[in-house]
């Protein structure tokens, strides 16, 4: 591990927002679940959030550019089941929908913890995305087409967040706990080492300055 990589890696762990993320409602085309995984990368998200569809979601290599490894995709059975661990960890959802009700993406605080619900390419947030989801949010749109694909409007929503949380100073600092970095910031620079001592039950090393181990 190079020296100015590790705080290179410490740097952007810094940044990350815990309460800031995406939920993707069965979206079924792989180019487009890189593409979210990217934006969310891009903009400091720590952990993002998938229903996968009923046929599966089939990730080639490279799919997501290595981004699986900065940040990380918890799965969930349903979408009852996503929205009730977000609700108890204090999320609003922000349903990606263009409804006759839907709020401009401008209008809205992000500041809040946020995730932005967004669905496939083709049906959008399903039906029940729609009716758990605190508030419908839309891009406006000047032309005939009434929406975007789906990681161009994913990272509109999140590029909006992030401006927003700039000026509140939410980068400023690392918004994680002590606990948490250190644990990200192993797993981040050592994967392999950090899997298998996970598989073990085994606590992770500790680290030295320039992210070398300290041998046990």
């Amino acid at each position: 591990m190079r020296s100015e990589r590790f705080q290179r890696i410490r740097e952007v762990l810094g940044r990350r927002q815990p309460d800031l993320t995406v939920l993707m409602d069965r979206v079924n085309k792989s180019h487009n679940f890189s593409a979210i995984l990217r934006n969310c990368d891009a903009v400091g998200v720590l952990e993002a959030h998938v229903v996968l569809p009923e046929k599966g979601l089939p990730l080639h290599h490279g799919t997501s550019a290595g981004t699986k490894k900065w940040v990380c995709v918890r799965t969930h059975q349903t979408l009852p089941d996503a929205f009730s661990d977000l609700r108890t960890l204090g999320f609003r959802v922000f349903a990606a929908h263009p409804s006759d009700d839907a709020i401009d993406y401008r209008e809205l605080d992000y500041t809040q913890p946020t995730a932005i619900l967004v669905g496939a390419e083709l049906d959008g947030v399903s039906a029940e995305g729609l009716e758990l989801a605190d508030v419908h949010v839309s891009v406006p749109m000047q032309g005939m087409v009434r929406s975007l694909n789906v990681s161009v409007a994913t990272s509109i929503l999140l590029f909006e967040a992030m401006r927003q949380r700039e000026a509140a100073g939410m980068y400023a600092a690392s918004r994680l706990s002590p606990d948490d970095f250190e644990r990200h910031l192993f797993e981040w620079t050592w994967p392999s080492i950090a899997s298998k001592r996970r598989r073990e039950g085994r606590p992770y090393p500790k680290l030295t300055e320039d992210g070398d181990l300290v041998r046990d």
